[in-house]
């Protein structure tokens, strides 16, 4: 990489929710500077949901840089999703900016249907979108909490992909973004990493159920991750220390989680992997 990576000791921050990169101190390494695509994805039509920045915003540049136009839906961070529109035209791509929140099942269906319009087809869809909210206790866990985190995190990606599969020919694939923590679970993440546990669920589903379809569905499970949903729902004090737990002892950027998506995503990469859910997670290991 062309940046050096975080240091684990970021300085205390929070901002309000859903957070804006600007903000971040250090500045997330999201942009994919340096990386040199290889046409793995020419004339590809992706749709990216939780696009705006992260590991969304890395995808989306990787994509383009591959040759692929991007389709980004978002909540409301529009400075972020127009930062991340200029990095992939600067690529000579197309970006679509959708805006809005997919806890609403229709507008699942529309981006869907206005990424079509607009590109002529979808073949690659990125389930990325996600929100969480830290509890000191399973009781302080709210039915509204509980129930906005299953409509985002998980209902938001079975929705966004039964809309797909309409368009979606042979040869598409299917990237659903999981966690560490749908892996292992946390304690103080119960709702967040009880969806992240179904998208893996999901993910092993939906491959069996396409496979005759010859489209392929996998899943990247990352550990922490620099991004702005860090300082927007974690306490400054845990923010400070966020990363320091794994083996490498710091968070990854966006930019290092990326590449396992171009992997997914690109037949000539991974024509033989479905059903598969990839872990970067900083060095730790896990049994099974």
């Amino acid at each position: 990489m062309s940046q050096e990576p975080i240091s684990g000791q970021q300085p205390p921050q929070t901002q309000p929710y859903p957070g804006t990169t600007g903000e971040m101190t250090p500045e997330p390494h999201d942009e994919m500077r340096g990386y040199v695509g290889r046409d793995l994805l020419a004339g590809r039509k992706a749709l990216i949901t939780g696009g705006d920045s992260g590991i969304g915003r890395a995808v989306a540049v990787a994509f383009a840089k591959e040759g692929a136009d991007v389709a980004v839906a978002y909540l409301s961070e529009h400075e972020d999703a127009e930062h991340t529109k200029e990095l992939v035209e600067k690529e000579g791509r197309r970006c679509l900016l959708l805006p809005g929140d997919l806890a609403d099942p229709g507008h699942c269906r529309e981006i869907v249907e206005a990424t079509v319009s607009a590109f002529g087809g979808l073949d690659l869809l990125v389930n990325n979108v996600a929100t969480q909210s830290p509890v000191d206790s399973p009781e302080e866990l709210s039915d509204e909490q509980w129930e906005r985190t299953f409509a985002v995190n998980i209902d938001s990606y079975f929705r966004v992909t039964r809309a797909a599969l309409a368009h979606m020919p042979r040869g598409s694939a299917i990237v659903n973004t999981s966690s560490i923590n749908g892996l292992r679970g946390n304690k103080s993440l119960i709702d967040y990493a009880a969806t992240k546990g179904a998208i893996n669920a999901l993910t092993y589903s939906l491959a069996q159920a396409l496979v005759d379809r010859g489209i392929r569905v996998n899943a990247v499970a990352p550990g922490p991750v620099w991004t702005p949903l860090i300082p927007a729902t974690f306490p400054a004090e845990k923010v400070a220390k966020f990363g320091q737990q794994v083996p490498m002892e710091r968070a990854a950027h966006p930019d290092e989680i990326a590449p396992s998506y171009v992997f997914f995503a690109a037949e000539r990469l991974s024509s033989y992997y479905t059903g598969e859910i990839l872990a970067p997670i900083g060095g730790e290991t896990l049994p099974g």
